[in-house]
């Protein structure tokens, strides 16, 4: 998959096309045989009523239409079940050859709740778009048209009739997906921050537990549980809204009709088209107009994964791009372009050795990538880092995905540094908190699994913080105090405004804490996605 255009979606339309076309075939005979079986019925009952004679001809053509129909209806639904399943197989398959090819810090800079969620998730809301919605897109044009043909031999009066609530249904349609457009995105955003959030809190649940902090997880957690369902109830108001609207229609339409046809049977309206038919004749028509709707309101059902899907594929697209955090927006890239030169151009001209920049701005913003930049990590338009010294090798980066070898305290704070002096490593991990026997016991000889795996959020930031403790370089920090207690955050700040005062410390936050205390401010706008979610 490249990181360009819609090529998930491709994807899946590629991998389930012959499914999709199979889906089809049952589907429109099904609806055929469905028209049989209303016909023979049809003609069956008016026999019956109007003339007491019994058609066993017309009851058997009835039953073996009606056993066709639903042997078709079984094997379409199971041909839509077997092209969704392998859609979303493909994908995931996919999926996993593409990640495979990223380079490691690509991978790093995801969040892991948010990509295993999304792998586990989007394949199979976008294989629903592409194979059970495509399908009922597909018999919302056929299904009306094959029940239209089958009255107009009939009546072709009474077909026109039902051929004239097609535009208000398809203006209707239309007016619906905006709506539902921009809740499936929301309520899409939101499961991707509950993912995320709940992957780092299940890593962290022994220190959580230590520090007594389960209360205010547990409420943290509980509101992004409550945003995601607020979304999906919203998403489900607009497809219930969707499904009423269909059924008023479909019964003022039969409504119609059974009055026209009535007065004509009684003899009281003479209209074309409505007067003069046989019993049986009648009944076919009001039976046949259910069938002509059925198409609408299966596709209202779907209406809904039509958005979900759109929403998963955008968020897959994301997810799999060839750097996580890019956004194809080309205002976004304007703006991280501008407070790149703000941060590295200014500080070069005045000549700065020493302060506080601080970037802030809405989460999916570009404040990670444009620290990444400024390390050097992440090509610039210019191919080079804004700032020279602060290099990949030059620079101290402290953040949660910050790398931490298998070991010990001691060792993981020394690293990639070599042999410290331990006094030295004792200071600096006292200084911002490490030396907590209660959350990490054993002091400097705590075990350190391999990546942190035993470590919280916030313990791998703080080791972030005093590698740099030890050293002069400059000092790019990604939330430094997102993960940790106040009494700690207020530490980590004392720290870093401390060591603004001798050298360059860039940090990407939300603290207004820091905020207020920075000798340079750079803002960043939110992406248009985050925009319309919070909207």
């Amino acid at each position: 998959m490249a990181a360009d255009g819609p090529c998930v979606l491709t994807a899946a339309r590629r991998l389930g096309a012959a499914g999709l076309r199979a889906t089809l075939v049952w589907q429109i005979a099904r609806a055929v045989f469905r028209l049989g079986f209303v016909a023979a019925l049809g003609l069956f009952a008016g026999r019956m009523i109007a003339d007491g004679a019994f058609a066993g001809g017309a009851l058997a053509g009835a039953l073996a239409a009606l056993a066709l129909s639903g042997i078709a209806g079984v094997l379409a639904d199971c041909r839509v079940a077997d092209a969704e399943g392998a859609v979303a197989e493909g994908l995931r398959a996919t999926a996993g050859r593409r990640l495979v090819a990223l380079p490691a810090r690509a991978i790093g800079n995801r969040p892991a709740g948010a990509l295993l969620a999304g792998l586990q998730r989007h394949p199979d809301a976008v294989a629903a778009l592409v194979v059970g919605h495509a399908a009922a897109r597909a018999m919302l044009a056929a299904g009306p048209l094959l029940a239209a043909a089958a009255v107009s031999a009939v009546s072709w009066e009474a077909a026109a009739t039902l051929l004239l609530c097609l535009p208000v249904m398809i203006v209707f349609f239309v007016l619906v997906g905006g709506l539902v457009r921009g809740r499936a995105e929301a309520q899409e955003t939101a499961f991707g921050h509950l993912a995320a959030q709940f992957a780092d809190r299940v890593r962290a649940l022994p220190t959580v537990l230590a520090s007594h902090g389960l209360a205010t997880e547990r409420v943290k957690i509980e509101r992004r549980m409550g945003a995601y369902g607020a979304g999906t109830m919203n998403v489900l108001r607009v497809a219930f809204l969707n499904a009423g609207i269909v059924d008023f229609f479909s019964a003022l339409s039969i409504a119609v009709l059974a009055i026209f046809l009535g007065l004509g049977h009684l003899g009281l309206v003479q209209v074309p088209g409505f007067y003069g038919l046989q019993l049986w004749q009648s009944l076919f028509i009001l039976v046949a107009a259910a069938d002509f709707f059925t198409p609408f309101r299966r596709y209202a059902e779907q209406y809904h994964a039509k958005a979900e899907g759109e929403a998963a594929a955008t968020a897959l697209d994301r997810l799999l791009a060839e750097e996580a955090g890019a956004d194809p927006d080309e205002a976004r890239r304007r703006d991280l372009a501008a407070a790149l030169g703000v941060v590295g151009q200014a500080l070069a001209a005045e000549g700065r050795q020493a302060g506080l920049v601080v970037i802030s701005g809405p989460s999916g913003a570009g404040k990670s990538t444009l620290l990444r930049m400024l390390a050097g990590v992440e090509a610039t338009d210019r191919g080079a880092p804004a700032l020279p010294q602060a290099d990949a090798a030059g620079c101290d980066w402290i953040a949660t995905d910050l790398y931490v070898p298998a070991g010990t305290l001691a060792e993981a704070i020394a690293s990639p540094r070599g042999p410290v002096d331990r006094a030295a490593l004792a200071r600096a991990a006292a200084q911002v908190g490490l030396l907590d026997g209660h959350l990490l016991p054993g002091g400097l000889d705590a075990p350190v699994a391999e990546g942190g795996a035993n470590l919280s959020g916030g313990q791998r930031l703080r080791i972030g913080i005093a590698r740099a403790l030890l050293s002069d370089r400059v000092i790019l920090a990604d939330e430094p105090t997102a993960k940790l207690d106040p009494a700690t955050a207020e530490a980590v700040r004392a720290v870093l405004l401390a060591q603004a005062r001798r050298r360059l410390v860039v940090v990407a936050t939300h603290d207004p804490a820091l905020i207020r205390a920075a000798d340079r401010h750079v803002a960043l706008p939110a992406p248009p996605l985050v925009e319309r979610a919070a909207a």
